[in-house]
């Protein structure tokens, strides 16, 4: 049986990530596919397999990448009524005692939730995460 889900009212924004950070991922991911053709193409061509051992690399941080391009899309911070949700965490502002300008959240049980930089206009979400729970 699911434990009771907290009332956290009508959503009024959402933080993702920014795009900066998308821009980053994307750029390598396309750059590191290019060389892995580009390793492939001259193993086809002198038969040597340093340029299969260069391709290979190059196929697995293209594989990270993108995994890591799916994971970090999935990441973002909505603000509703009575509280925020991050990840898997609804958290209600009477619970939350202190929020710090690096983006730690201390929780009134002693568990600290850390916002990434990565979120877009992380500087307003901390704003707003200050004056709603104090």
């Amino acid at each position: 049986m699911k434990p009771k889900e907290k009332d956290l009212g009508r959503i009024v924004a959402v933080y993702g990530i920014a795009a900066i950070h998308v821009q980053r991922a994307v750029f390598m991911a396309v750059l590191s596919f290019m060389f892995f053709l580009a390793m492939m193409f001259a193993f086809y061509i002198l038969q040597s397999a340093l340029y299969f051992l260069l391709s290979t690399a190059f196929l697995i941080i293209y594989l990270l990448t993108m995994f890591s391009f799916v994971m970090q899309r999935k990441k973002h911070f909505e603000i509703f009524e009575n509280g925020f949700r991050y990840k898997k965490q609804n958290v209600l502002w009477e619970e939350i005692s202190e929020v710090d300008q690096a983006g730690t959240i201390s929780l009134r049980d002693g568990k600290p939730i850390t916002v990434p930089k990565t979120i877009n206009e992380f500087d307003r979400l901390i704003a707003v995460l200050q004056a709603k729970a104090s």
